[in-house]
């Protein structure tokens, strides 16, 4: 029986799913191996062919080597070419800062050093006609200094290349001539979009971790073949669709955020199963707790993201910390709670939580491999939240003792409060901090949270997900089957999908709607292109067409979707379109006498699976649990409550408090709520 093989890896654990043609799955946690993530995809694979023999048809995989790269800056040798006036666009940046009153503040060190940041002459015009004529005098000065060097990546960007790429291709054949070893990334291919800056940092970035994610998708590859694994590798786009290795190889910009993707797409494609229109995803691992909102059974997306900034601060304004990355990227928000989040008190006696994490190695105090701060895992553990039997099926045991004393002595003493309460107000505080993740992605995007399910998942978001609902006013909990690895069972129900966009700047009352529909088409065109090289016949492929825009005088622009299909699309019903839109997020619009601006147009190509991936249902694993528990809340105290497995639910109403324990993850029910299992197998909370 063939095999698809998802392969997540978070910050502690590696998680790997299997599904075999006839909807069986197997799964497998193992710990993550930070000096060689491949060490741990190898071991996690070799345990579960075991289990599950059989062909692999698919690997897909979220990684995190793109972000680690730029975050560790451990990029390659980059430098970048510019037009002669514009090499410190990088620099300038484009003055936004995530503190206002810290006159310690510095911005982050540009990714190219200034001694590599080249010029070259030449000058073309915003409609992409020649000013200045290319000085290839210039261009062979730019080479030597590449050879000179030993640079081993450059991005190419000059002016107003997206309306004509002809100076970039020169520069880049130029290079190609003297130096074909080098990498070579060019705006005009990564980003035809206008503004300087984005087009410029989204560029270099492809440009620094290049030669890092091919070396890695390459070794990847390699061990796959030494497994006997001939099946083709495809990766977690940040946009939530699914791209070959060679794509990557070649454009890694697109999988910056791959790792956070998975768990959303697998969030939207199971809104779509339960007819459930509007759902918050929240996900919540070893090291950071991420939300992301799923509208009308469609992942919501973000048409540029930061790099390395740091996690989220509470607003989705605090940025310029980081890098800018304008590619389209599922839009989520991310804080540093996790569960292996350190607990400590500041400098000024106050409890924080995060965003340190003790990550994989050594780990929280009850792993028993060296840490010595209290993590969030181990308030859970001394709370008698998680079974001090051990996590994964009791494969990693866990020390209550470990923890109980070293929240003692770093928390509950300098605080004068019991083991219990330091440890109960750290999950406080942790709940605090993710619900400002969960609003960052509703309130502040116009969206109401009372009026979505809450879908909670990751080896710790059961755990939390019915107290943050409470304090939300969220009415519908959900926890899926396999909640631990569920961004690891993701991956198996995405869709390949290329975005291609390109600026055409035009007031909507003036636009020339012949060019509009030709820019469509020519972005259709170039999709259906990479469906076709990745084997998705005609019949297969689907296409979502969508527009970027801004009233007159605005600063940034938001995305609009446009009808499906190939019919033509009025700039009437483009204006009309993103009024809507404007309202919905911001809560007002413009009379229909104030001009609106089309920035660009994008186009989705979307390659179709032969059959649905998303099985009709998932049937409830049974696990060898205790038969009850003694856990403490702050109004009771310490009181014995049931714990029961997935398999023991049912759709009758299971009233809380108790605990459902899994292999992967743990959901705590509390008082006042209670628990069923719907048809897909989902356990769902509701309050009583």
């Amino acid at each position: 029986m063939t095999l698809r093989i998802g392969i997540d890896i978070g910050g502690t654990f590696t998680d790997l799913v299997a599904v075999t043609a006839d909807g069986r799955i197997a799964t497998h946690k193992t710990a993550s191996t930070p000096h060689d993530y491949g060490e741990g995809i190898v071991d996690g694979l070799r345990a579960l062919l075991s289990r599950e023999p059989g062909p692999v048809a698919d690997v897909l995989h979220a990684t995190t080597v793109g972000s680690n790269t730029v975050l560790e800056g451990k990029g390659a040798r980059t430098a970048l070419i510019a037009t002669r006036g514009f090499r410190d666009i990088l620099e300038i940046r484009d003055l936004r800062m995530p503190v206002l009153y810290d006159l310690r503040w510095t911005k982050p060190p540009a990714l190219v050093q200034r001694r590599w940041r080249l010029e070259v002459t030449e000058k073309l015009r915003p409609d992409g006609s020649v000013a200045i004529p290319l000085d290839l005098a210039t261009v062979g000065t730019a080479v030597a200094m590449l050879r000179a060097e030993g640079i081993q990546s450059v991005a190419i960007c000059l002016l107003h290349s997206y309306a004509n790429p002809a100076h970039e291709q020169a520069v880049a054949a130029a290079i190609r001539a003297e130096l074909p070893e080098i990498a070579i990334s060019l705006s005009s291919e990564i980003l035809p979009e206008i503004k300087e800056y984005p087009r410029t940092s989204t560029t270099v970035i492809n440009a620094y971790v290049q030669p890092v994610v091919r070396a890695y998708v390459s070794s990847l590859d390699a061990r796959l073949r030494a497994l006997g694994i001939s099946a083709p590798l495809q990766l977690m786009q940040s946009n939530g669709g699914l791209a070959s290795a060679s794509f990557v190889a070649e454009q890694p910009a697109h999988i910056i955020e791959s790792g956070p993707a998975a768990g959303v797409v697998g969030g939207a494609a199971l809104a779509r199963r339960l007819a459930e229109p509007s759902m918050i995803t929240f996900d919540m691992g070893g090291t950071t707790a991420k939300a992301g909102l799923v509208e009308n059974g469609e992942v919501l997306r973000s048409e540029a993201i930061e790099v390395g900034g740091g996690v989220m601060a509470g607003s989705r304004l605090l940025v310029g910390a980081g890098y800018m990355l304008k590619l389209p990227a599922i839009d989520l928000a991310e804080v540093g709670a996790g569960g292996g989040s350190i607990c400590r008190l500041d400098a000024g006696g106050a409890p924080k939580v995060g965003p340190d994490s003790a990550g994989a190695d050594p780990g929280p105090v009850c792993y028993g491999r060296g840490g010595t701060a209290p993590t969030i895992t181990d308030c859970n553990l001394v709370l008698g939240y998680l079974d001090p039997a051990g996590l994964v099926g009791g494969a990693l045991k866990l020390n209550l003792e470990a923890s109980r004393t070293a929240i003692a002595r770093n928390l509950a003493s300098p605080l004068r409060c019991s083991v219990e309460e330091a440890a109960h107000g750290m999950l406080r505080l942790a709940s605090a901090t993710m619900m400002r993740a969960i609003r960052a992605v509703s309130v502040e995007r116009g969206r109401d949270p009372r009026h979505f399910s809450l879908l909670a998942f990751g080896g710790n978001g059961p755990l939390f997900a019915a107290g943050i609902a409470t304090e939300l006013g969220i009415a519908r909990v959900i926890i899926p089957p396999l909640p631990g690895v569920f961004s690891a069972f993701g991956l198996l129900v995405a869709d390949t999908e290329h975005h291609a966009s390109q600026s055409l700047r035009t007031r909507l009352d003036r636009a020339d709607e012949t060019g509009i529909a030709t820019l469509l088409a020519s972005l259709r065109e170039a999709g259906s292109e990479r469906l076709a090289r990745d084997g998705f016949p005609p019949e297969m492929r689907s296409f979502r067409r969508s527009a970027q825009a801004r009233y007159l005088g605005q600063s940034s622009e938001i995305a609009v979707g446009l009808p499906d299909g190939e019919g033509p699309v009025s700039a009437d019903s483009i204006a009309e379109l993103f009024g809507q839109e404007h309202e919905r997020t911001y809560g007002f619009r413009a009379p229909a006498t104030e001009p609106v601006e089309l920035i660009s147009l994008s186009v989705i190509a979307r390659g179709l699976p032969p059959r649905p991936r998303l099985p009709d249902r998932i049937p409830p694993a049974s696990a060898a649990v205790p038969s009850n528990r003694r856990v403490w809340f702050p109004a009771s105290g310490w009181i014995e409550i049931p714990v029961l497995d997935r398999a023991s639910l049912s759709h009758t109403p299971r009233p809380g408090p108790l605990i459902v324990q899994e292999y992967d993850a743990t959901c705590l029910v509390p008082g006042g709520m209670s628990a069923e299992l719907d048809d897909f197998g989902n356990i769902r909370l509701l309050a009583t």
